[in-house]
Protein backbone atom coordinates (compact mmCIF):
# COMPACT_ATOMS: atom_id res chain seq x y z
CA UNK A 1 0.00 0.00 0.00
CA UNK A 2 1.21 3.33 -0.52
CA UNK A 3 0.87 6.70 0.69
CA UNK A 4 -0.19 9.68 -1.16
CA UNK A 5 1.08 12.56 0.64
CA UNK A 6 -0.21 15.48 -1.75
CA UNK A 7 -4.10 13.82 -0.67
CA UNK A 8 -3.76 13.84 2.67
CA UNK A 9 -2.44 17.59 3.06
CA UNK A 10 -5.88 18.87 2.75
CA UNK A 11 -7.11 16.38 5.41
CA UNK A 12 -4.50 17.21 7.74
CA UNK A 13 -4.73 21.47 7.26
CA UNK A 14 -8.56 20.86 8.18
CA UNK A 15 -8.20 19.12 11.36
CA UNK A 16 -7.19 22.07 13.60
CA UNK A 17 -10.23 23.83 12.03
CA UNK A 18 -12.54 20.74 12.93
CA UNK A 19 -10.92 20.50 16.64
CA UNK A 20 -11.86 24.16 17.19
CA UNK A 21 -15.19 24.15 15.46
CA UNK A 22 -16.38 20.83 17.97
CA UNK A 23 -14.82 22.17 21.19
CA UNK A 24 -17.06 25.39 20.23
CA UNK A 25 -20.11 23.29 19.46
CA UNK A 26 -19.87 21.50 22.61
CA UNK A 27 -19.28 24.28 25.55
CA UNK A 28 -22.62 24.38 27.04
CA UNK A 29 -22.91 21.01 26.53
CA UNK A 30 -21.31 17.99 25.82
CA UNK A 31 -18.46 17.04 27.76
CA UNK A 32 -19.29 19.30 31.05
CA UNK A 33 -15.22 19.22 32.31
CA UNK A 34 -14.89 20.86 35.41
CA UNK A 35 -13.56 24.06 35.38
CA UNK A 36 -9.73 24.62 36.38
CA UNK A 37 -10.04 26.79 40.21
CA UNK A 38 -8.31 29.99 40.21
CA UNK A 39 -6.71 32.09 43.12
CA UNK A 40 -10.22 33.74 43.88
CA UNK A 41 -11.16 33.63 47.64
CA UNK A 42 -14.46 31.50 48.18
CA UNK A 43 -17.13 33.56 48.64
CA UNK A 44 -19.84 31.55 51.20
CA UNK A 45 -23.73 32.39 50.08
CA UNK A 46 -25.44 29.59 51.59
CA UNK A 47 -27.19 28.07 54.85
CA UNK A 48 -26.56 25.06 56.25
CA UNK A 49 -29.30 23.19 57.56
CA UNK A 50 -28.47 22.39 60.82
CA UNK A 51 -28.05 19.34 62.06
CA UNK A 52 -30.73 17.69 64.34
CA UNK A 53 -29.77 17.29 67.79
CA UNK A 54 -30.00 14.34 70.19
CA UNK A 55 -32.01 14.96 73.27
CA UNK A 56 -29.49 11.87 74.95
CA UNK A 57 -25.67 11.55 74.81
CA UNK A 58 -24.72 9.04 72.75
CA UNK A 59 -23.69 5.33 74.40
CA UNK A 60 -19.85 4.56 73.83
CA UNK A 61 -20.86 1.47 71.92
CA UNK A 62 -22.30 3.65 69.10
CA UNK A 63 -20.50 5.75 66.20
CA UNK A 64 -20.11 8.90 66.40
CA UNK A 65 -22.03 11.78 65.18
CA UNK A 66 -21.65 12.91 61.55
CA UNK A 67 -19.60 15.55 60.86
CA UNK A 68 -21.51 19.20 60.37
CA UNK A 69 -19.80 19.05 56.96
CA UNK A 70 -22.13 16.33 56.21
CA UNK A 71 -25.13 18.03 56.43
CA UNK A 72 -26.97 19.01 53.14
CA UNK A 73 -25.64 22.41 51.57
CA UNK A 74 -28.60 24.84 50.57
CA UNK A 75 -27.75 26.99 48.09
CA UNK A 76 -30.56 29.42 47.35
CA UNK A 77 -30.46 32.01 44.08
CA UNK A 78 -32.78 34.33 43.06
CA UNK A 79 -33.37 36.29 39.46
CA UNK A 80 -35.03 39.49 39.00
CA UNK A 81 -34.24 41.76 35.72
CA UNK A 82 -31.53 39.94 35.08
CA UNK A 83 -29.52 40.52 38.47
CA UNK A 84 -28.29 37.58 40.06
CA UNK A 85 -28.97 37.43 44.05
CA UNK A 86 -27.20 36.77 46.22
CA UNK A 87 -24.03 37.93 43.84
CA UNK A 88 -22.10 35.44 42.00
CA UNK A 89 -19.64 34.03 43.80
CA UNK A 90 -17.74 30.92 44.77
CA UNK A 91 -19.42 28.15 47.68
CA UNK A 92 -17.22 25.75 48.58
CA UNK A 93 -18.71 22.12 50.17
CA UNK A 94 -17.06 19.05 50.90
CA UNK A 95 -16.53 15.74 48.36
CA UNK A 96 -19.58 13.22 49.69
CA UNK A 97 -21.48 16.40 50.76
CA UNK A 98 -25.43 16.44 49.50
CA UNK A 99 -26.30 19.61 47.80
CA UNK A 100 -29.90 21.28 47.19
CA UNK A 101 -29.81 24.10 44.61
CA UNK A 102 -32.89 26.21 44.37
CA UNK A 103 -33.46 28.90 42.00
CA UNK A 104 -35.92 31.43 41.17
CA UNK A 105 -36.04 33.48 37.99
CA UNK A 106 -38.67 36.25 36.95
CA UNK A 107 -38.34 34.60 33.17
CA UNK A 108 -38.31 31.21 31.54
CA UNK A 109 -34.89 29.85 30.83
CA UNK A 110 -32.62 26.88 32.32
CA UNK A 111 -30.48 26.65 34.86
CA UNK A 112 -27.46 24.07 34.53
CA UNK A 113 -24.74 23.11 36.34
CA UNK A 114 -21.77 22.07 34.59
CA UNK A 115 -20.00 19.20 35.26
CA UNK A 116 -22.48 16.79 36.93
CA UNK A 117 -24.86 17.78 34.30
CA UNK A 118 -27.71 18.25 36.00
CA UNK A 119 -30.47 21.45 34.70
CA UNK A 120 -33.67 22.65 35.74
CA UNK A 121 -36.22 24.07 33.55
CA UNK A 122 -37.18 27.43 35.14
CA UNK A 123 -40.43 29.22 34.89
CA UNK A 124 -41.17 32.52 36.20
CA UNK A 125 -42.12 32.72 40.01
CA UNK A 126 -41.63 29.43 40.68
CA UNK A 127 -39.13 28.01 42.43
CA UNK A 128 -37.06 24.85 41.51
CA UNK A 129 -34.55 22.75 43.45
CA UNK A 130 -31.76 20.52 41.89
CA UNK A 131 -30.40 17.90 44.47
CA UNK A 132 -27.45 15.67 43.90
CA UNK A 133 -24.59 14.32 45.94
CA UNK A 134 -20.98 16.23 45.40
CA UNK A 135 -18.49 13.13 44.24
CA UNK A 136 -16.34 14.69 41.88
CA UNK A 137 -13.82 17.32 43.05
CA UNK A 138 -13.14 20.45 40.81
CA UNK A 139 -14.41 24.10 40.22
CA UNK A 140 -18.14 23.84 38.38
CA UNK A 141 -19.69 26.74 37.13
CA UNK A 142 -24.00 27.21 37.11
CA UNK A 143 -25.45 29.56 35.09
CA UNK A 144 -28.95 29.78 33.14
CA UNK A 145 -28.77 28.99 29.12
CA UNK A 146 -30.84 31.35 27.34
CA UNK A 147 -29.80 34.40 29.33
CA UNK A 148 -26.26 33.47 29.96
CA UNK A 149 -26.44 34.39 33.85
CA UNK A 150 -23.32 32.96 35.51
CA UNK A 151 -25.37 32.15 39.03
CA UNK A 152 -22.18 31.17 41.06
CA UNK A 153 -19.28 28.58 41.09
CA UNK A 154 -19.59 25.37 43.44
CA UNK A 155 -16.17 24.10 44.81
CA UNK A 156 -15.87 21.01 45.33
CA UNK A 157 -12.95 19.62 48.04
Amino acid sequence: MTFAPARLRPLLAALPLGVALLMATSACGGSDAAIHAQSAPPVSTESASPAPADSAPAAPSEPAAAPADSAVKEITVTIAGRKVTPPPGRIEVTKGQTVRITVTSDTADEAHLHGYDKEAGLKPGTPVSIEFVADETGLFEMETHESGLQLFQLVVR
